[in-house]
């Protein structure tokens, strides 16, 4: 005869059965507490100087605060980020080395088939710090103020307009190409080695139209050397938000310069998420804010998921527009 199931267990065999169960969560949970407890580093895969360099300072800066250990900003600039990028990509995920991260993350793939580093298996994202807007300028000889009157003229002179930016394989390149494919006009694309002379050929009416990150070209605009058609972001400027948008003329029209922090892939969760929320939390600070916004840039502190399905996205986005445009990099 089978004997019966005890109703009850000892207590002191529950409660070590609770404490085995719950040995990984209390050690993962002091690790966390623990770090850092050496330097981290952060590194910049471009030179330094500039607007997002700058918002890599002020992150570490305070970083540093709140984790009291040195966050070393360590540039390593070459190929359109790459080398940078895969320098994080190939680091132990222990939360030690964090990389800066722009526009080129989500690009590259696209345009770069030998990259050393596949984005989506071997980084994470961390937090998108903040965005920058891109506009599409123009040589105020030009005879067209909208988007619509823009299009229109597109239409009528099909082998008009060309378009100025700073770098193929930039955003604003890309930029400059969606819209020509989602408004079914021709455009040119003219590159250059930076915005400086893009913007002094425009200004010189020797390219009609410029794609450039706002802040890098309004000031030609307010001095009356280029006038600003629109934003290509899917939402207005808080800085400028008379700007109308591409969007309200070519709906679903969005682009937009992404600034981010990643990671190698397989950092520990709970060590990510902490990670994330510090850096949110230096973001949303007041003087971090204020700088941003005197920089053109509006401030994100996003989590770690929204980021990593943000480069995901962009990523699939960004491939659909070059093999449209037939994009291809020497």
């Amino acid at each position: 005869m089978n004997k019966p199931f005890p109703r009850t267990f000892p207590r002191r065999a529950v409660l070590a059965a609770v404490a085995v169960a719950l040995a990984p969560t209390f050690a993962a949970a002091q690790a966390v507490d623990a770090w850092p407890d050496k330097p981290v580093k952060l590194i910049v895969p471009f030179t330094a100087g500039g607007p997002t360099d700058t918002v890599a300072r002020l992150i570490a800066i305070g970083l540093q605060a709140a984790w009291k250990q040195p966050v070393v900003v360590d540039y390593k600039p070459g190929a359109g980020t790459m080398l940078g990028t895969g320098i994080v990509a190939k680091s132990p995920a222990d939360g030690y080395t964090l990389g800066m991260a722009i526009t080129a993350l989500t690009i590259n793939p696209s345009l770069q088939p030998n990259l050393s580093y596949d984005t989506r298996k071997d980084l994470v994202g961390v937090s998108q710090v903040a965005q920058a807007h891109f506009g599409l300028f123009a040589h105020p000889s030009q005879p067209f103020n909208t988007m619509a009157e823009l299009i229109a003229y597109a239409k009528k002179n099909p082998t008009a307009l060309s378009f100025a930016t700073p770098g193929a394989g930039t955003g604003t390149h890309l930029a400059g190409e969606m819209l020509s494919h989602m408004a079914g006009i021709r455009m040119v694309h003219v590159p250059y080695k930076g915005s400086a002379p893009a913007q002094q050929d425009v200004i010189g009416g020797r390219v009609p139209l410029l794609f450039d990150v706002l802040f890098s070209s309004m000031p030609f605009v307010k001095d009356s050397r280029m006038k600003l058609i629109a934003l290509s972001s899917p939402k207005r400027a808080l800085s400028n938000p008379e700007v109308p948008l591409i969007a309200e003329t070519v709906p679903g029209f969005s682009a937009v310069s992404v600034i981010g922090i990643i990671a190698p892939a397989g950092l520990p969760p709970a060590l990510l998420h902490k990670i994330s929320a510090d850096i949110g939390q230096v973001v949303r600070s007041a003087e971090v804010t204020a700088r941003m916004q005197q920089l053109g840039m509006e401030p994100v502190g996003s989590t770690a998921e929204q980021y990593t399905a943000q480069i995901r996205q962009d990523i699939d986005k960004w491939a659909a527009i070059v093999k449209t445009a037939g994009i291809k990099i020497d």
